[in-house]
């Protein structure tokens, strides 16, 4: 019998599984080319994309803030290089190792510097992260010196916010802190980030947006871990314009020095345009503080000191303006023909209504006083009497002719409009009517009445310029980083006070007197190389006893927050008015021994350099 291996059924089989395995592989290949053809046909662009994306990145460049100066040209906030080191955490060795080195090379303890290397690691890999601002120049030059044996560390260099004369002007000229996320949402700050800082006050603030600059870009290559391969292209930062103030740095340091040690605010504007030559109050703060961030325990603390020295006390501090109101009653008493500059009323120390009696500051009383008289040496038994015919809603209708009981529009921010009442307005916020010893209290400038010293050096102003109330200046050009003047502004004139020529004019001598007349209460601390006239004025913080104490009395025995407030208002020349200035000491006893004096150095220094 002949054998043989050939089998017609397993040669079936054999042929129907070789089928099924081309049938596979042509199904994988059409699929394959499928992928291929999604891949790179209809999503190539999306992949290049993100292929690009994860390659290149896109870094931004802070551009240098725009300077300040003063009318002069002087730079009162400036910029300077800001050193922080950073740490590519993924290039780090010993991480012990190389805290050990900082605490030896930098002003950083190794303890501290190990916490943020490890904090550094969690943050990123390849990225550097900042472990330390602003070093010193000396920081900078150890490191530099031994860059070669610290690996994974780098030092990067910024412009940060620099002002050169530290506390001087700080509130006018404000600081910078970090936008918040609340900024950020509101929609006023669509070039800014995370992270940047921003004006938060002051001059920084109200021009935040000319002052900032454009931020520049660079495109970087880098590698899958994130690496820097190569600089592809950059961008250079757009500076921020420059902005000219209207003050003049040396005299805003002769009242920066005049305050220290005090409480209160200084003022001083020029009559004929509105324009602050100096603004200063106190206590004050060094914004350089603020250039790269606080802490909130270290907010905390600045918010609570005593003092308050953010605030800025010139636009803000509301205070009874005590006899420098008396500006405004004689005004109005002259205007509406309710008096005459000759007529005369006795002052025996006292005056009496409804059973009440309201006491003038000297004791045995003025005598016989016409309204001259009555400035000049500030009897308040003569104001009883004029407040008294005037009524409160006329006196009230007079200061706001006169710029009071509104906000002036100087635009820095935080600017209160002061109070002047009414007999409406206390019915309507108290709930009671208006009593006839109440508006004796106005008539001196106490009870409801107050006032801002921006107000009132506004309101001199007037009187002396031909009554005309100009808007408070503190801008006067901008500059962009050629040099070249963009926009200059000018005296805006918000209106005129609408009172006669021949009352300002007795006012106006009256003034004067107060000044240079033996019996003046501010005759003392004015040089008398120059005519300069003014009104003092001692506001009560606590009614100690039912005397007066502008001219007479010892308060060096209270408690010094118990003392009065010490105001005087006043301008130089009287004849050709160049300088108006406002001094409010708080608890500084008597207005024309403390605040005239402090004016009249303004005045010398000012006069004296012209």
């Amino acid at each position: 019998m002949i054998s043989s291996d050939f089998d017609p059924l397993s040669e079936e089989i054999l042929k129907s599984r070789l089928s099924k395995a081309r049938l596979i592989v042509i199904a994988l290949f059409a699929v394959l080319l499928v992928q291929l053809w999604l891949i790179q046909i209809a999503w190539g662009p999306i992949f290049r994309r993100q292929s690009e994306g994860n390659r290149i990145q896109q870094r931004d460049i802070t551009p240098f803030r725009g300077v300040i100066r003063d009318r002069n040209g002087d730079i009162l906030a400036g910029n300077r290089p800001s050193y922080d080191i950073y740490v590519v955490p993924k290039e780090v060795g010993d991480r012990v190792e190389l805290a050990d080195k900082l605490s030896s090379l930098t002003y950083m303890d190794s303890d501290s510097a190990n916490e943020r290397l490890k904090w550094a690691s969690k943050r990123s890999s390849y990225k550097p992260v900042c472990i330390k601002k602003d070093i010193s120049r000396d920081e900078l030059a150890v490191l530099e010196a031994h860059r070669f044996n610290l690996s994974g560390l780098l030092v990067e260099a910024k412009p940060v916010r620099y002002y050169l004369y530290g506390s001087l002007g700080s509130h006018l000229i404000g600081y910078l802190g970090e936008i918040s996320e609340k900024e950020l949402r509101s929609g006023k700050y669509p070039d800014n980030k995370a992270g940047d800082m921003i004006g938060k006050a002051g001059v920084e603030s109200a021009w935040q947006h000319m002052l900032t600059g454009v931020p520049g870009t660079e495109r970087l290559e880098v590698d899958a871990a994130g690496r820097i391969i190569r600089v592809l292209s950059r961008k250079a930062p757009e500076s921020g314009q420059s902005l000219w103030l209207t003050i003049d740095r040396r005299l805003q340091s002769l009242a920066d020095k005049a305050l220290e040690e005090k409480k209160g605010a200084i003022v001083a504007m020029e009559p004929a345009t509105g324009r602050i030559l100096a603004m200063a109050s106190s206590p004050s703060f060094d914004p350089n503080v603020f250039v790269e961030g606080v802490g909130q325990d270290t907010w905390s603390r600045i918010l609570k000191s005593e003092g308050y020295p953010l605030q800025n006390r010139v636009v803000s501090g509301q205070y009874p303006p005590a006899s420098v109101f008396k500006i405004v009653l004689a005004l109005a008493g002259l205007d509406k023909g309710i008096i005459s500059p000759e007529d005369e009323i006795f002052c025996s120390g006292s005056y009496h209504l409804g059973g009440h009696e309201f006491r003038c500051w000297k004791k045995g009383g003025h005598g016989a006083v016409n309204l001259h008289r009555a400035i000049v040496e500030s009897c308040d038994v003569y104001f009883y009497n004029l407040g008294r015919k005037l009524g409160v809603d006329v006196i009230a209708s007079y200061a706001r002719r006169l710029g009071l009981g509104a906000q002036t529009g100087i635009g820095i921010g935080g600017e209160k409009q002061g109070l002047i009442p009414t007999r409406a307005w206390k019915l309507k916020r108290v709930g009671e009517v208006w009593h006839p010893g109440e508006t004796m209290s106005v008539s001196i400038g106490q009870g409801y009445v107050s006032a801002t010293p921006l107000q009132i050096v506004r309101m001199v102003s007037a009187v002396f310029n031909g009554g005309i109330l100009y808007r408070p200046q503190i801008a006067l050009h901008i500059e962009n980083a050629a040099g070249e003047k963009t926009h200059v502004f000018q005296p805006v004139k918000e209106g005129e006070i609408g009172i006669s020529k021949k009352a300002i004019s007795v006012v106006r001598d009256a003034m004067i007197g107060v000044v240079n007349e033996p019996r003046g209460t501010g005759s003392k601390g004015i040089s008398k190389e120059f005519v300069a006239a003014g009104k003092t004025g001692t506001a009560q913080v606590v009614r100690i006893s039912r005397e007066r104490s502008e001219g007479e009395g010892d308060q060096s025995e209270l408690a010094p927050e118990l003392r009065d407030h010490a105001w005087f208002a006043g301008i130089a020349p009287a004849d050709d008015p160049k300088i108006a200035v406002a001094v409010i000491i708080e608890n500084g006893g008597h207005g024309g021994r403390v605040a005239a004096p402090l004016a009249g150095e303004l005045f010398s220094a000012y006069l004296g350099s012209k």
